[in-house]
């Protein structure tokens, strides 16, 4: 799963695709709709409202804890829902911001639908996004690749075994250790990132070698018919040894690291050039 950063009104909705349609934060969109410094509590008092004052009874199987970036960068477990459910959340919230929320999010759950009829559709909105963020073409054309080999990782692991999210970064760790030395955390601490995307920021050569980390791992997956979470670790880890290997070697060669401060921040001006 791919959590995402909405942006209403200059401040940050998450949002993630669970059961093939997108979820989002519950207080984020809270946040959002009210002038209180404390959504959560917000949030809180308002679904005992919900459940036990209005009986929405089933509210609560409607609403799924799933993991979102927080501010420290970390995933952790967050209430979401589904667009349905949040327009009914919205519903029991007085607020003159709620219409053109809930245009908003029509908006959104319509562009899904398009999307998951016409999958090309959700890559052409990428690309564009890109594009409007400052992203030079070849760096797009870079991005997207890695987004489909990523995609056909993570189909292997899904069907070899590994249980989503959890196993998935536990995983993309070790490939990312054996490839760079350091696990994404400590790789988005060195960048400066919090709740940005680590690939979003890379160059390059650290969008190349994550690419060859990760399609070597596929392959090694197929060619061995690698079933289970040890041995799926032990492909990870050779994976990411093989970019590593070509890492060191390139370094070696430049005369300086591959790994890069450089980053996409808002405000700042791409600092990613071409090698």
């Amino acid at each position: 799963m791919d959590a995402k950063i909405a942006i209403f009104k200059g401040k940050g909705v998450r949002k993630i695709i669970h059961n093939n349609e997108w979820w989002f934060s519950i207080v984020d969109v809270i946040e959002v709709l009210i002038d209180n410094q404390r959504p959560r509590k917000y949030w809180a008092d308002l679904k005992v409202k919900l459940i036990k004052n209005e009986g929405v009874t089933e509210l609560s199987d409607k609403i799924g804890q799933l993991k979102l970036p927080a501010p420290d960068g970390k995933l952790r477990e967050t209430d979401c829902a589904n667009t349905e459910t949040v327009f009914r959340i919205i519903q029991s919230i007085p607020s003159p911001k709620a219409e053109p929320f809930k245009r908003w999010l029509a908006k959104v759950g319509y562009e899904r639908i398009q999307e998951i009829e016409d999958p090309e559709l959700a890559t052409k909105r990428t690309r564009v996004l890109y594009k409007l963020k400052g992203y030079s073409d070849d760096w797009i054309e870079k991005r997207m690749r890695g987004i489909a080999i990523r995609e056909e990782l993570t189909d292997e692991w899904k069907n070899r075994g590994a249980q989503e999210q959890k196993d998935y970064e536990i995983l993309t760790a070790e490939i990312s250790k054996s490839a760079f030395g350091v696990t994404p955390s400590e790789y988005k601490e060195l960048k400066g990132l919090e709740r940005e995307n680590l690939r979003d920021h890379m160059d390059d050569f650290e969008l190349i070698f994550t690419m060859l980390s990760e399609r070597a791992t596929t392959e090694i997956h197929k060619n061995e018919d690698s079933k289970g979470m040890p041995k799926l670790k032990s492909d990870a880890q050779a994976g990411g040894a093989i970019a590593g290997s070509a890492r060191e070697q390139l370094e070696k060669r430049l005369g300086r690291s591959i790994i890069s401060k450089a980053n996409y921040l808002p405000g700042a001006k791409p600092k990613i050039k071409k090698p």
